[in-house]
């Protein structure tokens, strides 16, 4: 019989689904980031990261694609499997990518299962809510743990044709707890709520017993994540109000490199001490 990682002598114990269950609870914010290489993965999970998510934002920051619709399922496999390789405590959730769940549930199973074999991750996320009900019953039927989203789903940014707040009307406010409360009927052990009104995404987190977790949906969620590159500072063309930087590192990098560059032209370096 095989031992549970969490069994390991002298083992860090690991953040699991029913942890952030817990975690909402007894009113413990959750944090998340997403990270798509080891040794970025292997900095933010010893910081303390509780979850890691794999976004199809690799697709942006990584890619340099306008949107995340370009990225392929191989290629978020990849970033998974390099990130699951550095992390010893944070849970790993890898979204799906477009076209590789929607309106095909056998499909979605079998990127589902492709994903957390062949990578290790512990969960995924889809986008959507009524519209994926049957992927979503499939891929969790499988043992599978899912993350829903709701309000701004990226990938379908050429239907709504903008990355505007979402669900500030009433109908559509009506439909996003109506699909929150059918993902979680389904199984979902969270759900990510991102660009929403702040007041209906606490209505929403107060209405669910399994946590959600916002971007750019005011502090009443149960958890908040960002994209790494925004929060850092390494990419500067992006600037929702939702966005603090906690540092400034394309100017960090930008400085080292000209150093770095001035040095070798200069002949400074390598020096004496530095050579063998």
């Amino acid at each position: 019989m095989s031992r549970h990682p969490d069994m390991q002598p002298n083992a860090v114990k690991r953040i699991t689904t029913h942890q952030m269950l817990a975690m909402k609870k007894r009113g413990e914010k959750i944090a998340m980031l997403t990270a798509y290489d080891f040794s970025m993965a292997k900095i933010i999970d010893e910081a303390g990261i509780d979850i890691i998510l794999v976004g199809d934002s690799a697709s942006n920051v990584m890619a340099g694609n306008e949107t995340t619709l370009p990225i392929t399922l191989d290629q978020m496999i990849y970033h998974a499997t390099s990130v699951v390789r550095a992390i010893k405590r944070a849970f790993v959730l890898v979204d799906i990518p477009f076209g590789s769940y929607q309106g095909n549930s056998s499909e979605a199973l079998r990127s589902a299962v492709r994903i957390m074999k062949e990578s290790g991750a512990h969960g995924v996320k889809v986008e959507g809510g009524q519209e994926i009900k049957e992927s979503v019953v499939r891929i969790i039927s499988a043992g599978v743990p899912v993350m829903g989203h709701l309000g701004l789903t990226p990938q379908s940014i050429y239907k709504f044709g903008t990355y505007s707040v979402r669900a500030k009307e009433k109908d559509e406010a009506d439909k996003l707890l109506e699909d929150a409360l059918l993902l979680e009927e389904c199984g979902c052990f969270g759900i990510v709520l991102e660009k929403v009104p702040a007041a209906l995404a606490t209505k929403v987190s107060e209405a669910l017993s399994i946590p959600t977790i916002g971007i750019g949906a005011g502090g009443g969620t149960d958890g908040q994540v960002l994209v790494m590159h925004d929060m850092l500072g390494i990419t500067q063309d992006f600037n929702p109000r939702f966005l603090r930087r906690y540092a400034d590192l394309k100017n960090v990098i930008d400085q080292a490199v000209k150093h770095y560059v001035q040095d070798v032209k200069q002949k400074e370096f390598p020096n004496s001490t530095e050579s063998y």
